[in-house]
């Protein structure tokens, strides 16, 4: 006994059957039963039995020429992997069913012990003989799941199920006789032949070095050969084969024969007798130790039957227009059309070949579909790729029980047709997408250039165009107000063309129909005066359109293309009905833009096109119109010179938006300044603009915010109505927003104003804005006054030094180009400039403080000798000031102004001189009398002094102060050469 080797006498294993009603099952089986239905029912019991992974049976062949002695002739539950070694056991066999069919003795081997072919790891094979009348016809084999021999109940089971196989086997049973192409069908109850020669699965050898052929007595008698004929040469056995066979028989074995691989193939035979039969060969080459081929062996059978069959149903299926395949459950063709033949390029060698083998195969997918259709036991079909995607077959996969069917039909039309018709109704989709964002497109534009643009954009695309040109009809006139894909220089010619010249835009618009030239030439041929255009643009193919809005023609548009194009019925009609949609939209662009223009204009009348650039103040200013409607809105600035060199700052918002608004703006912004000329205090001048906006009726609000700055005391006075507070930056960097609580909005408010005064240093900065600068739908009011004075703080620091106080020409001018450089940071830090529903205005001033040696005053006592005084200090203060030419004109203008006062006012009076960009002379009092201008009569002796004061300076006025009063007067300061500083 080898070691791991167990008898029946060594210990049992775990799993135990109950077998009786097995055998009880096997006995119960008519006499009908086929041997090889016989071999796996059998076998099949036995592997249950067991509980065994699978089962095999080896049968002992008459002859052992060759040393195969036992050749496999059936199998359950193993993959061919596994079973491929155990198809053929040479003599003296060291494995289970070798040595139970020597030894005649029942016999478990592990797997350790087992070597022609994998089996799963703590297994074994347990092995029983096959009784025969004259030895063992084989082996009955069961491969256990576990690494301990079967029970003493099992191995009885196992005997016994052995002897009932063998008893099958050993049963004879005659045989009909045969004709020469037909079998006869079998009665029911006749048995099939017990040896294994009347089985008809004969086994065969070649030995490739020595032309040596074996043929066992069941393969001879496959052949048709008496015992004594065959004498063992390939050539014998050749001479067998059909001549019509023979050429691919001889090439098919030697490819096998080179190969280490399986060799498969049918064909016909020539019988003494004369007839023929056909016969299937399988087989496998075997290499020598040398590497090289030494045999080429395996089994046959008479395959007449199956085939006279398949020709009975392959007549009716070889010319079918379908490929049509049957295959074996291996996978090998047991049956292929004439179509499906042609396909596989087989040319009639496809017969017992794998079908997934043949070339151009394998890619197409289809041996995936047949295994799933094997292993569902359920239709398959779909689409596979052939000729390496130049062909579609659609493949239909059946189960049938002895394998499997295939239909193979020809979709390659069918699916280039349905391709096409996918291609085309998805360009059909994409052209109504691209018709319906154009839709959208023009309904959204508002400008002319909008809807060239919207038609550059959705147009060009869905025709691959290259160029666009959009006229409109103005007088005789066709102009172009927009293009795509033309030199600029040839617009500039072109831009303008006379509807009499004999245009193609003319011609289309006076026949109110779509003009198209597919071509050059054709191009050429009609306008030849024209050529030269053509060349330069570089177009070939041109679609002229005109545009219609209700029987009025309003303009032209032009697509073209930079190749030949013929324009089909479909593009013609879409075109056609583009043009409609372009026209609706351009003619609204159109009065859009009018309106728009109107309102610009409007917006620019009522606002200073220019601010003024003051001694005491340096602005600039920005007003943003909204986005949506009409660019006219309330939102005003100002920049207002007062006396004193004080400066008035003015910012407005009229609630609304529109026309009436910009009006009502306009009427505000005149009342303030003639309120501003008449120097009133700013709550004061709040109360007579509030008094205004009441009167215009219930539904006009306006808020207002009024601040007066003073460079000579360095203060601010204002005062607001409903408006959000300035921003006062001081030197510093640092940002303050001054001016408490608002009143309520003009209109709505009730006097008195509240009036707000603070200190502003020297080189400081004023933002005054309107609530469109700073709120918006997704920002409050708070948050837009903070993100104002973070982008106030970040341009200043990103600034140029201010210039130094109280510079002039060169300087003021470079100033005011960094004030104006502010506005627009501050403008772009807020995302002022993208869409925005209010309109919004942004004034900037920088402020400079009157010097300490610009200014003089003086106190004088309420009596005549106040004259006297007044002319010395004026004398002696333009001499410091070297303004010797003025002294004269301002002692006359002082000593008029001090004994106006002295006669008509009360004390106490006071003299003050400024020299700015004027000279400034002031006489101030307590009283409040306002001075009037009179007509004296000829005889009259006084009330002349004021018409000599208004005579001799530019200007002059009366201020209120919180004292009293101010008369004051203005005098051009002479230039260096000569001429008056203005």
């Amino acid at each position: 006994m080898i070691p791991n080797e167990a008898s029946a006498q060594e210990p049992r294993a775990p799993s135990e059957q109950p077998g009786e009603d097995r055998l009880r099952l096997l006995l119960s089986t008519g006499d009908d039963q086929g041997e090889r239905d016989a071999l796996r029912l059998g076998l099949q019991q036995a592997v249950g039995a067991l509980a065994g992974l699978g089962g095999l049976v080896h049968l002992r062949g008459r002859q052992a020429r060759g040393g195969i002695p036992l050749r496999l002739s059936t199998s359950i539950g193993l993959p061919r992997n596994l079973t491929r070694g155990w198809v053929y056991l040479a003599d003296h066999d060291r494995t289970a069913p070798g040595r139970a069919t020597a030894e005649n003795t029942r016999l478990w081997l592990p797997t350790t012990a087992v070597t022609p072919g994998p089996l799963p790891p703590r297994s074994g094979v347990a092995s029983v003989p096959l009784p025969g009348p004259e030895g063992p016809l084989g082996a009955l084999s069961v491969v256990t799941a576990g690494d301990l021999p079967p029970t003493d109940g099992q191995w009885d089971l196992l005997e016994r199920i052995a002897a009932w196989v063998g008893d099958r086997l050993g049963r004879p049973a005659p045989a009909e006789p045969r004709q020469r192409w037909r079998l006869a069908e079998r009665r029911p109850g006749t048995r099939l032949p017990t040896t294994a020669t009347d089985v008809g699965v004969g086994t065969w050898e070649w030995n490739v070095r020595t032309g040596e052929a074996f043929l066992d007595d069941a393969a001879q008698h496959v052949f048709g050969m008496p015992p004594d004929m065959y004498d063992g040469r390939i050539e014998t056995w050749v001479e067998l084969v059909h001549p019509e066979d023979l050429p691919w028989v001889i090439a098919d074995a030697e490819d096998a024969a080179r190969t280490v691989g399986g060799y498969a193939s049918e064909y016909r035979v020539r019988r003494p007798d004369g007839g023929f039969r056909w016969v299937q060969a399988r087989g496998r080459s075997v290499h020598g130790d040398d590497g090289r081929p030494l045999l080429l062996r395996g089994v046959l059978w008479d395959s007449t039957e199956t085939r006279v069959a398949m020709d009975t149903v392959g007549r009716a299926l070889r010319h079918m227009s379908d490929g049509f395949l049957a295959l074996a459950p291996d996978g090998r063709i047991v049956f292929a059309n004439a179509q499906a033949e042609r396909l596989l390029g087989a040319h009639g060698r496809t017969g017992g070949r794998i079908l997934w083998d043949l070339p151009g195969v394998r890619p197409s997918g289809l041996e995936a579909r047949c295994r799933e259709a094997a292993d569902s036991g359920t239709p398959v079909s779909g689409d596979i790729a052939w000729d390496g995607g130049q062909r579609t077959y659609r493949v239909r996969v059946m189960p049938v029980p002895d394998g499997l069917t295939l239909y193979l039909t020809d979709v390659s039309e069918q699916r280039r047709a349905e391709e096409a018709q996918a291609k085309a109704a998805e360009a059909a989709v994409d052209r109504a997408a691209h018709i319906g964002r154009l839709t959208t497109a023009l309904a959204e534009a508002v400008t002319v250039n909008d809807v060239v643009h919207a038609v550059a954009e959705r147009v060009l695309p869905l025709f691959d165009a290259t160029g666009l040109i959009i006229q409109t009809l103005e007088g005789d006139f066709l102009r172009a107000v927009g293009f795509v894909g033309y030199p600029p220089d040839l617009m500039r010619r072109t831009g303008r063309e006379r509807l009499a010249q004999g245009t193609p835009g003319a011609d289309a618009l006076r026949a109110k129909g779509p003009l198209y030239i597919t071509s050059a030439r054709e191009y050429v041929s009609l306008y030849p005066a024209r050529a030269e255009l053509r060349e330069w643009a570089q177009k070939h193919a041109w679609a002229f359109l005109p545009l219609i809005v209700s029987g009025k023609p309003v303009g032209c548009c032009v697509v073209s293309f930079s190749e030949p194009r013929p324009f089909t019925e479909e593009e013609r009609t879409l075109l056609t009905a583009l043009a409609g949609l372009i026209a609706q939209a351009l003619e609204r662009a159109r009065l859009y833009d009018a309106e728009h223009g109107r309102a610009q204009e409007l917006q620019r009348g009522l606002l200073p096109r220019t601010l003024p650039v003051l001694p005491a103040v340096t602005a600039a200013a920005r007003y943003l119109p909204a986005t949506e409607g009409t660019t006219a809105g309330g939102d005003w600035y100002d920049v207002i010179p007062l006396s004193a060199d004080r400066t008035a700052l003015v910012i407005g918002d009229v609630m609304g938006h529109g026309i009436s608004e910009a009006v009502t703006m306009g009427r505000l912004r005149t009342a303030v300044h003639t309120l501003a000329g008449l120097e009133l205090p700013p709550d004061e001048l709040m109360a007579h603009l509030n008094d205004l906006v009441s009167d215009l009726g219930d539904d006009f609000y306006a808020t207002c915010l009024y601040a007066v700055y003073d460079p000579a005391a360095g203060r601010c006075a204002l005062a607001r109505a409903g408006h959000p507070p300035p921003a006062l930056v001081r030197p510093d960097g640092t940002v303050h927003f001054v001016g408490g609580p608002p009143d309520a909005p003009l209109g709505a408010a009730t006097p008195p104003f509240a009036l707000v005064e603070f200190e502003v240093p020297d080189g400081s900065l004023l933002a005054l804005y309107s609530d469109g600068l700073v709120e918006s739908s997704q920002r409050d009011i708070d948050t837009g006054m903070t993100a104002l004075a973070e982008a106030l703080t970040r341009a200043l620091a990103n600034a140029p030094a201010a210039p130094g106080s109280g510079g002039r020409g060169d300087e003021r001018r470079e100033e005011v180009g960094r004030l104006e450089r502010l506005c627009d940071d501050v403008c772009t830090a807020l995302d002022i400039g993208k869409e925005h529903a209010d309109d919004a205005a942004l004034l900037l001033a920088c402020t400079h403080a009157l010097a300490p040696e610009d200014m003089a005053s003086w106190s004088l006592p309420g009596e005549p000798v106040a004259a006297g005084q007044a002319r010395d200090h004026v004398r002696r203060q333009l001499e410091r000031w070297g303004l010797d030419d003025l002294i004269t004109t301002t002692e006359l203008i002082a000593s008029e102004l001090v004994g106006n006062v002295v006669r008509h006012a009360r004390g106490p009076v006071g003299l003050r001189l400024i020299r700015s960009r004027a000279l400034v002379c002031e006489v101030s009092d307590g009283s409040l009398t306002t001075p009037r201008i009179r007509h004296a009569a000829p005889s009259d002796e006084g009330g002349r002094g004021l018409q000599l004061v208004a005579a001799l300076s530019q200007r002059w006025g009366t201020r209120y102060t919180p004292y009293g009063k101010s008369i004051w007067t203005e005098q051009a300061i002479p230039e260096p050469d000569g001429r008056r500083e203005l």
